[in-house]
């Protein structure tokens, strides 16, 4: 996805490399047991887990989504937006990279 987008020697594209991308790859591939910081899950694992804990998504509102995918198409045509079970999916050809949503404490 930098490849197609960013020039390699662009500033921006190695401070997100190194301090996002970079972070995630050593600690998946480098780092075992306990000091391993985060565990790789799917959104829709985080859906059955917040969803067992009581807590429910909020829908994504219509306007926004219909104008990400309108500026997104602007951009490349590679980026994708979508939505499942009001989750907002943001994938590069066809392979969701990001999911993102808003939840709410149901009330017992």
């Amino acid at each position: 996805m930098f490849d197609t987008c960013l020039p390699r020697d662009d500033q921006q594209r190695f401070l997100f490399e190194r301090e996002f991308y970079g972070r995630e790859a050593m600690n998946v591939i480098a780092i075992e047991g306990m000091k391993r910081v985060e565990r790789p899950e799917t959104y829709k694992q985080w859906h059955i887990r917040n969803s067992r804990a009581g807590i429910k998504t909020l829908p994504l509102d219509q306007e926004l989504m219909k104008k990400l995918r309108t500026e997104l198409k602007v951009y490349h045509k590679d980026f994708a937006i979508d939505e499942d079970c009001h989750w907002l999916l943001m994938g590069w050809k066809g392979r969701t990279i990001y999911a993102a949503s808003c939840w709410f404490k149901i009330r017992m």
